[in-house]
């Protein structure tokens, strides 16, 4: 999950031990001055009566560790990021003391937070199924009489690989997030628990020198087959169950991941373990800067000029508006009745929108921000937004991954910068006007350099009587429709295409993919050569022919047999 969208949080709803009564009165204060819905619950309380899923909702937990491992355990099946209070004594994961609790949570709907993917843990075996944050733990049942056998014997299967046996107290199979005291004191490495998706098999109070931690893929399947009674524990006792000998215990990384939302109010990983584990590799808190070798500070960046980062927070805005969409269109296949799908395309649009909109507003109160889905804002600055959420909104409604976010800055009606996402590829597109190089991520694209039609690819928005088709389709290596216009535009950009017709635009469809492929080398023209300009207020057909530049005296000329060969018949 992309820290930006918790710009467009609707509601808190907070878990807090007992003895919270004053930061939860602060953190409701907070909630009601700001018009966020708000919701407290105890610990090992249901949510249900209080959570709806319509909501962009933040989970807050004010206590200890424990009681944010009960957040995990409430909001992770719901996808509900996570922030965590400190209320306790010694936490890890709860790293937001009470005193910077409104700082914190100021950041975070100002969408600067970021949040940490965790690895979870799930196992299954007689008369338990759970999911755990921190570890599964299987250990020897101690006898009740102290002369009997302490140790558990214990056969690992690997995706069905035998791994071998374990002889001691037990195991642990443990996500990064929960390695750092099981491997420690089984002299395995502390694992940096941000976005580590990986999953480690401990062996505790092991009876062979040569049995060490070992780390596996999280999709890893693991079966651990009892030769004695042992014992299994989630998360330190919060799900559990004894087991005979012979059982098997099926362990795997889950594919629901927690969301953990970090905040520059936090204790830093690497001072927790140092204050509270005594972490010997610094013996400072915080150095500060990096410094060069010589002595010499090192030479910070250059600030960045507005457009420039104006282009970074909208791929930021971007990419944040691209999880739901992803999320949604997922559920499109499973929708039988239009109107359903409807619905959904409809909330697509208006989740993306919102957060694309917040994010601009947040970084840029004073720009102006155009959208095809709400209503204009009108800024006091000669910098004005252009959006369009979702296009390629048919594609998305029946399932199509052809479909994108584009994102355009225009200063003083001219276009400056461009974004397009497409979010089930995870491709960026950018661009600078004034800049000789255009991107999709950290690539440089450019047009290709073609000049003959029979060897050109093509691309076709909207042709409503089929005549770019039909004049085209023998002439040209192939004519293909995509069904968006700013992924046409992108696909130009980066040598998929070598030329693109628009019978008709609208500028919210292609501002960011003009900068774009203007950028990587691309030729832009209406239908009678002139340069494309913008039009917000045009009346009727606004037609867009884009080359790779070669190419484009041949397109014209096809174009305007076509526009004489239908004149012809309309005269008929």
């Amino acid at each position: 999950m992309h820290g930006r969208r918790l710009a467009t949080t609707d509601e808190i709803i907070a878990i807090a031990s007992p003895d919270s009564d004053e930061p939860l009165e602060r953190l409701r204060n907070w909630a009601d001055e700001r018009d966020v819905g708000f919701a407290a619950v105890g610990v090992g309380d249901d949510v249900g009566d209080v959570y709806e899923e319509s909501r962009a909702t933040l989970g807050v937990t004010i206590g200890g560790d424990g009681t944010f491992l009960e957040g995990i355990k409430t909001f992770a099946p719901r996808n509900i990021p996570i922030l965590g209070v400190n209320a306790g004594t010694l936490a890890f994961l709860a790293r937001v003391e009470i005193e910077n609790l409104e700082a914190a949570l100021d950041e975070v709907l100002r969408g600067r937070a970021t949040v940490d993917s965790r690895q979870q843990v799930r196992v299954e075996t007689s008369g338990l199924r759970a999911t755990g944050i921190n570890d599964v733990m299987i250990q020897h049942v101690p006898p009740e009489n102290p002369f009997e056998r302490k140790v558990t014997r214990l056969e690992v299967f690997a995706d069905g690989e035998y791994v071998g046996e374990f002889e001691g107290s037990g195991l642990a199979v443990s996500t990064p997030t929960g390695s750092t005291g099981i491997s420690l004191s089984a002299e395995g490495p502390l694992h940096y628990p941000v976005n580590n998706h990986t999953l480690q098999i401990v062996p505790l109070h092991t009876h062979r020198m040569g049995v060490r931690p070992m780390v596996v893929a999280p999709t890893t399947d693991l079966e651990i087959v009892t030769r004695g009674t042992a014992s299994v524990l989630v998360d330190g006792g919060r799900a559990h169950n004894v087991l005979s000998a012979g059982t098997v215990i099926e362990v795997t990384g889950a594919e629901r991941r927690a969301h953990v939302v970090r905040t520059s109010y936090d204790d830093p990983y690497f001072t927790a373990i140092t204050d509270k584990l005594g972490w010997g590799a610094r013996d400072v808190d915080d150095p500060g800067p990096r410094e060069l070798l010589d002595g010499q500070p090192t030479i910070g960046e250059r600030d960045p000029t507005i457009v420039e980062r104006a282009r970074d927070i909208a791929i930021e805005a971007a990419r944040s508006a691209g999880e739901p969409l992803r999320e949604l269109h997922g559920q499109i296949e499973g929708v039988e009745y239009k109107t359903d799908k409807s619905d959904i395309v409809t909330e697509a649009d208006h989740q993306a929108d919102r957060i694309i909109k917040t994010v601009v507003e947040n970084e840029f109160p004073d720009h102006s921000i155009f959208s095809e889905e709400s209503a204009y804002v009108d800024g006091d600055s000669a910098y004005e937004w252009v959006i369009d959420p979702l296009d390629g909104t048919g594609n998305f409604a029946h399932g199509n991954p052809n479909y994108s976010i584009s994102i355009a800055l225009l200063c003083d009606g001219v276009p400056v910068m461009g974004v397009v996402h497409v979010p089930e590829t995870g491709e960026m597109f950018h661009a600078i006007a004034d800049e000789e190089e255009a991107y999709e991520g950290e690539t440089r694209i450019e047009t290709t350099d073609r000049d003959a039609l029979d060897e050109s690819m093509l691309l076709s928005g909207y042709d409503p009587d089929g005549s770019f088709l039909a004049h085209y389709y023998a002439e040209a290596r192939g004519v293909r429709r995509l069904g968006s216009a700013a992924l046409n535009l992108c696909y130009l950009a980066s040598g998929s295409a070598d030329a693109v017709w628009e019978y008709d635009t609208y500028p919210w469809d292609v501002a960011a993919g003009v900068v774009i492929a203007r950028t990587a080398g691309a030729t832009i023209t209406d239908e009678t050569g002139d340069t494309y300009t913008l039009e917000f207020d045009a009346d009727g057909r606004k037609g867009l022919l884009a080359s790779n530049g070669p190419l484009h005296p041949a397109m014209l000329v096809h174009l305007e047999r076509e526009d004489a060969g239908l004149a012809d018949l309309a005269d008929d």
